[in-house]
């Protein structure tokens, strides 16, 4: 079982539309693609991250009003993200930034 396939509408789950998971942007479906297959490849357990995207989702809910940012549920899909990986040490101190501030320096369209 896959973690599509434990996806149950809870605050977890993803937007979805008739029954569809809905990406905005491409970005979107990239970052639900490696979630879904560090968890087929037993990086971490949905269970672990489903966890730490509802922590993630109620820590945005909490905010007062006038602080809470725009909502967007794939910045919290990441967010959840670097925060298991971080917690199972697979990156240590700021590798992760590191790593993303060079796949976001690439030229547009340098898709490897």
């Amino acid at each position: 079982m896959t973690g599509v396939d434990v996806l149950d509408g809870s605050p977890a789950s993803p937007p979805r539309d008739n029954g569809e998971i809905v990406f905005e942007a491409p970005w979107q479906s990239r970052a639900f693609g490696v979630v879904i297959s560090l968890v087929e490849d037993a990086f971490f357990s949905w269970e672990e991250f489903r966890t730490q995207l509802i922590v993630v989702i109620e820590e945005w809910d909490a905010q007062d009003d006038g602080d809470r940012p725009t909502w967007h549920y794939y910045e919290c899909w990441l967010e959840a993200l670097e925060r298991v990986l971080q917690t199972r040490s697979h990156f240590k101190g700021r590798e992760l930034d590191d790593l993303a501030a060079a796949y976001l320096d690439r030229p547009h369209n340098h898709d490897h």
